[in-house]
């Protein structure tokens, strides 16, 4: 596992040793010994996945609330993402500053996301799969979503027409302090 730093304090975009053979590709994304030897979380306590059938899809920006946070890695598994993270935390260089890249199924490439962040992505291709490999338990009460276009972070999603959003994406709060 190749480990890069973001120019974000904390994140890193994790690139894996793929290993090929006739019956296709094999590469670990969550693996203990290799996030520890580089000072990452490498305890892992839930694992989820997104399926998302149209292009345009954002979800985000979500995060759970201290004592909650979590660590994320988020791989594509099928097509292509923006995956975006900000990050929240007070005493942090970076401190409301984000970070965006693009994801692919066969780049071999996950996103470390360190606690105190939000994450969101969007699609850029139908049928796309993402899977979240997560170090805490999803607490509903400590969940929060910053709205998607909140101008605080200008972020720029590559798709500006036909997004989709749930309902709680497309009404979530902007970010206050």
């Amino acid at each position: 596992m190749k480990v890069t730093e973001t120019s974000l304090e904390g994140a890193y975009l994790l690139t894996m040793d793929v290993h090929h053979d006739l019956r296709g590709a094999f590469h670990r994304v969550w693996c203990k010994n290799a996030l520890s030897a580089h000072n990452l979380c490498g305890d892992g306590l839930q694992s989820s996945i997104s399926i998302n059938a149209s292009k345009g899809t954002i979800r985000g920006m979500h995060y759970q609330e201290k004592p909650y946070e979590e660590v994320k890695i988020v791989s594509c598994l099928k097509g292509a993402i923006h995956d975006v993270i900000i990050d929240l935390r007070k005493h942090s260089p970076t401190y409301l500053d984000h970070f965006s890249v693009t994801l692919q199924e066969k780049s071999g490439e996950s996103l470390y996301i360190p606690k105190g962040f939000a994450h969101g992505f969007q699609t850029l291709e139908d049928d796309t799969i993402v899977a979240y490999m997560i170090s805490a338990l999803y607490v509903p009460e400590s969940a929060r979503t910053i709205r998607y276009n909140d101008p605080r972070f200008s972020i720029q999603w590559p798709i500006k027409d036909s997004i989709i959003l749930s309902h709680n994406d497309l009404n979530s709060p902007y970010y206050e302090d």
